[in-house]
């Protein structure tokens, strides 16, 4: 007998490494210039006169601009290709962060952030849906948790050095710094980058013949609802990162940036697991690391000054966290059609940041009010309402798909 013909299986699908890389270095210098003054806080409220909380409440000025302005930016701009637009915010980065260096006043300084916020909406509305127009639809887990790597190398390179710079040698030329690294970073992308056209003409932005009935819209309303919900947890502790180590934990100020570098560290840790197992299946994991985070939260807030234990927490706090975000925004990809990608990432985009500057505000107000010691146990009380919120949701979707299924005859 001949011997039967081979049948050669098909290459395994290569991600475009290359491009996803240049969106993360374009997320990482958009992250580093939002989060920059939590680390420097107590330098800036010493240059400028005002209390630390106010320099908190740049970080929802900040926020606040996103929520406003994120929707209409992008729909003003859908006819504009993205790669442009990701060039053009960047650029935009800079030039805040230039005003931020040089600001004499808090005024101006506010001034500066409302500037960046306006490109950091636009941003995220962009890149949010890119690296999905880049892979296959069964790829986009592994892609957003490439890309989300410069959010994670934000937290463990980017505010942490920069916060060392500002320590040793004045926050003004942090932001100097990183002024002119963005605009490296405009040349990065203008390099690296591939080009996915216009958000009304790039792949996938009509039905396809054949292609399955439009997600219930429900699940990405109830996905931003719950995103901004456990932000405003996250960001009402994390804002004030710097005076809560410092007075609860008894961490020394000139050791912040270390801390910092520690828990962005984990941060990244916790992507390369979504990208390899937790991704696989985004519903079960985000249970799991939601369940984790409150433990994490709990024992920060019982236990602050026994050093051990507040070291395990900051590890737990960071791990599960850094697997939020991705988790998140990979069932917003999911929950809706590709000719829906870029209106779906502009609103959680937008609930993102309402999340964000809703609890830079909350934590002002219980740092003035309550103290600093209230600000974690705060975040684990909106934490459990979050994953309440979770588990209803899901059982909420679950029952509208199975009702909007076509009965068998």
């Amino acid at each position: 007998m001949g011997a039967s013909p081979s049948v050669s299986s098909p290459a395994p699908y290569a991600l475009p490494y290359v491009g996803l890389v240049a969106l993360a270095v374009a997320i990482f210098l958009s992250v580093t210039l939002e989060m920059l003054p939590l680390g420097l806080l107590p330098q800036m409220s010493a240059e400028l006169g005002v209390s630390e909380s106010l320099i908190g409440i740049s970080v929802t000025v900040y926020a606040l601009t996103v929520v406003l302005s994120t929707a209409v930016l992008t729909a003003i701009t859908r006819r504009i290709a993205r790669h442009t637009l990701v060039v053009a915010v960047l650029a935009v980065f800079a030039v805040s962060a230039f005003l931020s260096a040089a600001a004499p006043s808090y005024e101006l300084l506010i001034a500066s952030r409302v500037l960046g916020g306006l490109a950091h909406g636009l941003f995220w509305s962009i890149v949010g849906a890119y690296a999905a127009y880049l892979v296959p639809r069964e790829h986009v887990g592994r892609a957003v948790s490439i890309t989300l790597g410069g959010t994670s190398l934000a937290l463990v390179m980017g505010v942490p050095l920069a916060t060392a710079l500002g320590t040793a040698l004045g926050w003004r030329l942090s932001f100097a710094v990183l002024a002119a690294l963005t605009l490296a970073g405009v040349v990065v992308v203008l390099v690296f980058l591939p080009t996915v056209g216009r958000a009304d003409t790039a792949p996938g932005s009509a039905p396809t013949l054949g292609s399955s009935a439009e997600p219930p819209v429900i699940g990405v309303i109830v996905l931003c609802v719950v995103t901004a919900l456990i932000m405003v947890g996250q960001y009402s502790f994390y804002t004030y990162f710097a005076p809560f180590y410092t007075r609860e934990v008894g961490v020394p100020g000139s050791q912040i940036s270390g801390a910092l570098f520690v828990y962005g560290a984990v941060g990244a840790v916790s992507l390369v697991i979504v990208a390899l197992w937790l991704g696989r299946r985004p519903r079960a994991s985000l249970y799991a690391v939601l369940s984790l985070l409150l433990v994490a939260i709990v024992l920060l807030a019982s236990l602050p000054g026994l050093l051990p234990v507040a070291v395990v927490a900051t590890v737990l706090w960071a791990l599960s966290i850094g697997a939020v975000q991705p988790l998140l925004q990979t069932r917003m990809l999911h929950s809706t059609s590709e000719r829906t990608r870029d209106t779906a990432s502009a609103f959680f985009t937008t609930a993102f940041n309402i999340g964000i500057g809703g609890g830079a505000l909350v934590g002002a107000v219980a740092l003035d009010e309550l103290g600093i010691g209230s600000l974690a146990w705060i975040y684990a009380a909106i934490l459990a309402a979050g994953i309440v919120l979770v588990i209803g949701s899901d059982i909420v979707v679950g029952r509208v798909s199975e009702a909007r299924r076509p009965r068998r005859p």
